[in-house]
């Protein structure tokens, strides 16, 4: 199955965001949501801000990455089927300060994520810089695969709350437990035989030790580090919330279980002070950034960012 397909193609253009998976240096799949961008040839553009540059670290070390489109929220059809992607990703080190060849990135961004519009004028020009420059990541596509929709997933496994099974039922001390309970589902990240990372939307249950899951919710996966991302947005991405809870996955019986060790929660739990510590830490990283390459710190490209989120400003 090819991206060239144009059913196949128009669905994964709808999809607002996907889960985006790089190995970490001990071999985690770290998944993350974020925006991706078809590019004619069949090719994925994804960026990165200064700030979070782990992934394109990630990729320098280990070319291997995962796509998963998986919740349609906001593409106008919660029918449409998940889609996932395999392939090997490449990540130069120039930094991008203006839209350049990304401009109809930046220009579906801003019409799909209205409040960003307001990043580009003043005031909000002052604390936003760090998130306008960027490095971009091209991904190759290897392996496409669709799969049934996230809602046939969600009635599956359905209760009366829409909370996984055993979700009330938190074991104390277990890491990422009580951040699960409060979603339906959630992405596991783990690997084949040879490390190849996998993704998969699941319906964890919330075990003593961990979460498990049936062996058919990842074929081909072996045993070894793994982690469960928990995200969400609105139909205009906004109100998001996203959280990577990292571990090992064993197998358990007739199926698999990860034993959590860490939460990974990079915006907090979306209260005001967390905002602010968000931002405070992005200017602080994309500093250490631009100091360990030993770069003066480049100026945005400001009016061509404006030109795309209002357009009636130039008409």
């Amino acid at each position: 199955m090819h991206l060239t397909n144009a059913a196949l193609g128009a669905t994964v253009d709808a999809y607002r965001t996907c889960e985006f998976t790089t190995l970490g240096a001990g071999g985690t799949p770290l998944t993350w949501p974020t925006a991706a961008w078809r590019r004619p040839d069949g090719t994925f553009l994804v960026t990165t801000s200064l700030a979070f540059a782990q992934k394109a670290r990630n990729i320098r070390r280990d070319a291997r990455v995962a796509l998963l489109f998986s919740d349609p929220t906001g593409s106008g059809d919660l029918e449409a089927p998940q889609v996932f992607v395999s392939g090997r990703a490449d990540c130069p080190e120039e930094i991008h300060t203006g839209p350049g060849e990304a401009a109809e990135y930046w220009r579906t961004l801003f019409q799909r994520q209205p409040h960003s519009r307001a990043f580009v004028r003043r005031p909000g020009r002052w604390c936003m810089d760090w998130y306008y420059l960027r490095l971009f990541i091209t991904v190759t596509p290897e392996h496409v695969e669709a799969r049934p929709p996230l809602a046939h997933l969600i009635s599956a496994g359905s209760r009366d709350d829409g909370l996984p099974q055993d979700a009330r039922v938190t074991p104390p001390g277990l890491p990422g437990a009580e951040l699960l309970a409060r979603y339906p589902s959630a992405v596991l990240g783990a690997g084949d035989a040879y490390r190849s990372p996998l993704l998969a939307r699941v319906r964890p249950r919330v075990t003593a030790d961990g979460f498990a899951v049936p062996a058919s919710a990842l074929e081909g996966a072996a045993p070894g580090r793994a982690s469960l991302l928990v995200h969400r947005h609105d139909e205009r991405l906004n109100s998001m919330h996203n959280a990577l809870i990292c571990g090992e996955l064993v197998c358990d019986g007739d199926g698999w279980t990860l034993l959590p060790e860490r939460v990974v929660e990079p915006a907090g739990s979306g209260r005001l002070r967390d905002a602010f510590r968000t931002l405070s830490t992005a200017r602080r990283s994309t500093t250490r950034y631009l100091r360990a390459h030993d770069l003066p710190r480049p100026r945005v490209d400001w009016d061509h960012f404006q030109a795309l989120a209002h357009p009636e400003s130039t008409d």
